[in-house]
């Protein structure tokens, strides 16, 4: 039974993958004077795709039929940048970490508060509106 039709599931899919894309941020500015150290970055499009195809079910009217599994084996899918911001080939250009970083928390922090309305909201109906 979903009480909020896929909500609170899609927003913990939205904080999984911002919690992804945070250690991904986290790891370019460790490693800012890493010589050679390419840039990790999570794809969303991957995301999405995954979460499009964890929802499809197939209904099955015989054993023998084949089972709809999804596709994704789970955990974050970071892609590599090959472009080099310092002499030792480091790709890590620090301005724009912090500026995602900082985008990203906005957006963690707004879909925090909104699983934590969704579930404020689901107390009300179980406590009876009191």
């Amino acid at each position: 039974m979903d009480l909020f039709g896929g909500a609170i599931s899609a927003l913990e899919k939205g904080l999984n993958f911002s919690s992804d894309k945070s250690k991904a941020i986290s790891q370019n500015v460790a490693n800012v004077d890493t010589p050679n150290y390419k840039v990790k970055t999570v794809d969303f499009k991957t995301y999405l795709n995954d979460a499009k195809t964890a929802q499809f079910e197939a209904y099955r009217t015989d054993q023998r039929h084949l089972q709809f599994a999804p596709t994704s084996t789970g955990g974050a899918k970071h892609t590599y940048t090959n472009f080099s911001y310092n002499q030792n080939g480091n790709g890590v250009d620090m301005d724009k970490e912090q500026a995602d970083l900082a985008a990203n928390q906005i957006y963690y922090n707004a879909l925090a508060d909104r699983i934590s309305s969704k579930f404020n909201s689901l107390n009300n109906v179980i406590k009876g509106g009191r």
